[in-house]
């Protein structure tokens, strides 16, 4: 993994895919630490996160968690999801952020010398393509070491750099070991991963409702 101290930087997050991500390997993100890290890494310009929410609800656990990220560095990219049933007559979630996501990379590329993309989703590789294109350096943050690996093949050919989540751990992850911050709310279980179906919950800041990308 490689930096340059000069370079501006942006992130760029899909935030179901990087919480099913982080969920897969066993920890939770620390979104403070996230920040402090790649700021380290050079001259990060935006740090935007993308998710859906679902606007018909009186609650929904994502809304403290996109205050918090807002109020905290973060850039917030947001529409409502649609409802849907699925042919076993299960009620599911639909809310696909990437052409949100691709647009922005697009407009910002010219501020920009080096994204970094935190998905797997393979339907990025045309982004990649043309960011580089424009002459601008991408890295990939996902991981290999879950079966099936989160990341797409085709996504990770085509980045520059792959960085791999979990080599990160100690640097942007929480501790279980550690009290948690004022800040920071116990840890719940927002959705059934196996099912894929919608669980409002209580507020945990590092938690994603679930929600299909179709």
């Amino acid at each position: 993994m490689y930096f340059h101290k000069n370079e501006r930087i942006a992130l760029f997050i899909d935030g179901a895919n990087l919480y099913a991500t982080a969920k897969a390997l066993g920890f939770d993100i620390d979104y403070k630490l996230m920040l402090q890290y790649f700021r380290s890494c050079g001259n990060l310009i935006r740090a935007l996160y993308y998710t859906a929410i679902a606007e018909d609800q009186e609650y929904s656990s994502i809304r403290p968690l996109i205050d918090w990220l807002d109020y905290n560095g973060y850039t917030m990219i947001t529409k409502p999801t649609k409802e849907f049933t699925d042919a076993a007559g299960r009620r599911k979630i639909k809310g696909n952020m990437d052409i949100e996501l691709a647009v922005d990379a697009m407009e910002l590329a010219e501020h920009l010398d080096h994204i970094i993309l935190f998905s797997g989703d393979g339907d990025f590789r045309s982004l990649v393509e043309a960011l580089q294109h424009k002459g601008k350096r991408v890295s990939v943050v996902s991981t290999l070491r879950t079966n099936p690996p989160m990341i797409a093949d085709e996504l990770r050919r085509q980045a520059d750099q792959f960085i791999e989540i979990s080599d990160l751990e100690a640097k942007i992850c929480r501790s279980s070991t550690n009290p948690l911050k004022e800040d920071q709310e116990p840890h719940i279980e927002p959705y059934d991963q196996n099912d894929k179906m919608f669980k409002g919950s209580d507020y945990d800041p590092n938690s994603e409702d679930e929600y299909t990308d179709m």
